[in-house]
């Protein structure tokens, strides 16, 4: 086992990329000067450049990030990134569940629907303080379903028919600006968005069927690039990990997906900041592969140029890939121009559990993969390593509890850094448990010293 020296200096981040020239500060005069140009024409108020927030934030109220462009209806609120796709759906009517609520499209054509959690708020259920409300199959602790409101499902369908209005609108009448902006909308009908949605696969060579938890700092806008396929275990418990063996992609692959990527996102890529570095094992990668990886995407995608500061990366590890990993492949993520979230699956610090969960494991692997977490995360001021759990009615009272001894017996105080999620397995156990999980959650959460959150599975 690898011992660290939690006496000795931390690598420090010693790159270009964060020397900040002069230059930068004219930068931010225009980005907080940046004309926004309003426009009305029969029942369309139109506004391009918009100006979000720069950084992501936890707040109770609806806020943007980037630069967008904007219609109003008399019926809704469409917001549209730098490449005139639909981003965003609010409605404006009284049938609208919650002014405060939103719809969210994916560069995956998945559509997520931000939920306040009513009176009772999911912020410590999830860290976040509205509720992701999937249009697909997943692990959420959410009873309803709002895409079965006639508002939300109404909503998703009206653009298609303000598209056809748009087509219809005479561009000599528009400011040259109005029109540049109404002729990227138009270029953007529903069946060339659910297109333009299938080719993300196409590009990276798989579907990524699940976010690292820590990707909702970023509000899961990532820009996802494959180093590995596959992982290390075969989990009985899991339904979204791939089932092929481990490999590393080359770097001509990598270098392959970045430009297709960068055309993918086209002048929509200055909204990004952040990467995934895929799939499920990123962290059992050569560290050098991982290295030149995140890089090379910084420089491609031209990060430090980006509309959003404070860019992040997420990698996916394993008790194996942490415990492999030597202090010089922490101390070269460490230098990376990002802030990284590596988040590890442990699942249980219980013998009998890990058998049932058919995770090929140890306690002993978990308890030293753990030990290793924690210094890590007390060594390196730009690294956090993340831990996953699994949460269920089915299991042992003895998994609750060695999860609760495992992080108790490295903290005699709360400490902030290294959260621990717990995700409820698909389709748990008894009458009534999904009902009363928050419940149950809130009396877990109070037993341990760290960050402690529900993992809702969510794609890209």
């Amino acid at each position: 086992m690898l011992v660290f020296d939690l006496d000795k200096p931390a690598a420090t981040t010693d790159n270009k990329e964060e020397k900040r020239p002069k230059g930068p500060v004219i930068k931010l005069f225009f980005w907080f000067f940046t004309f926004v140009e309003t426009f009305d024409i029969g029942t369309f108020h139109i506004t391009v450049g918009k100006l979000g927030s720069r950084s992501y934030s936890k707040v109770s109220y609806p806020l943007r990030y980037g630069r967008l462009g904007e219609l109003k209806t008399p019926k809704h609120l469409f917001e549209f990134n730098l490449n005139g796709e639909l981003k965003f759906i609010t409605g404006r009517g009284k049938e609208w569940p919650n002014p405060s609520e939103w719809l969210k499209r994916t560069v995956t054509g998945n559509w997520v629907y931000y939920s306040t959690g009513g009176y009772d708020g999911p912020y410590d259920c999830l860290g976040e303080y509205y509720l992701p409300c999937f249009s697909y199959p997943s692990n959420n602790i959410n009873a309803c379903d709002p895409f079965e409101d006639h508002a939300v499902a109404s909503a998703i369908e009206a653009w298609g028919s303000v598209h056809e209005e748009l087509t219809k609108l005479d561009p000599k009448l528009l400011p040259e600006n109005i029109a540049k902006f109404l002729s990227r909308l138009i270029a953007n009908p529903p069946g060339q968005l659910r297109s333009k949605a299938a080719r993300i696969r196409e590009i990276i060579g798989d579907s990524v069927t699940v976010l690292p938890p820590d990707t909702r700092h970023v509000d899961y806008d990532i820009v996802p690039l494959i180093i590995a396929d596959g992982c290390l275990y075969k989990c009985a418990f899991c339904k979204v990990k791939s089932r092929l063996r481990f490999k590393d992609r080359t770097k001509e692959n990598i270098k392959t997906q970045i430009e297709g990527l960068r055309d993918f996102f086209g002048k929509d890529i200055s909204n990004y900041n952040s990467v995934f570095l895929g799939q499920h094992d990123a962290m059992n990668s050569d560290p050098e592969l991982i290295e030149y990886s995140a890089k090379l995407a910084f420089e491609a995608f031209d990060f430090k140029n980006s509309n959003l500061k404070d860019p992040s990366l997420f990698i996916f590890g394993s008790v194996a890939s942490i415990l492999k990993a030597g202090p010089e492949t922490f101390d070269r993520i460490g230098r990376l121009p990002f802030r990284t979230y590596i988040n590890v699956g442990l699942e249980s610090g219980e013998r009998d559990t890990l058998a049932k969960l058919g995770k090929g494991i140890t306690v002993e692997g978990v308890e030293a993969a753990y030990d290793k977490i924690v210094a890590i995360n007390k060594r390196y001021e730009r690294i956090e390593i993340t831990s996953n759990f699994i949460y269920s009615p089915d299991l042992p009272p003895a998994h609750t509890e060695s999860i609760v001894k495992l992080i108790g017996k490295h903290f005699d105080h709360p400490y902030p850094k290294g959260t621990i999620y717990f995700s409820p397995l698909l389709d748990a156990g008894r009458n009534g448990w999904r009902k009363n999980i928050k419940r149950e959650f809130y009396k877990l959460k109070r037993k341990i010293p760290v960050p402690s959150f529900l993992y809702l599975i969510q794609r890209l």
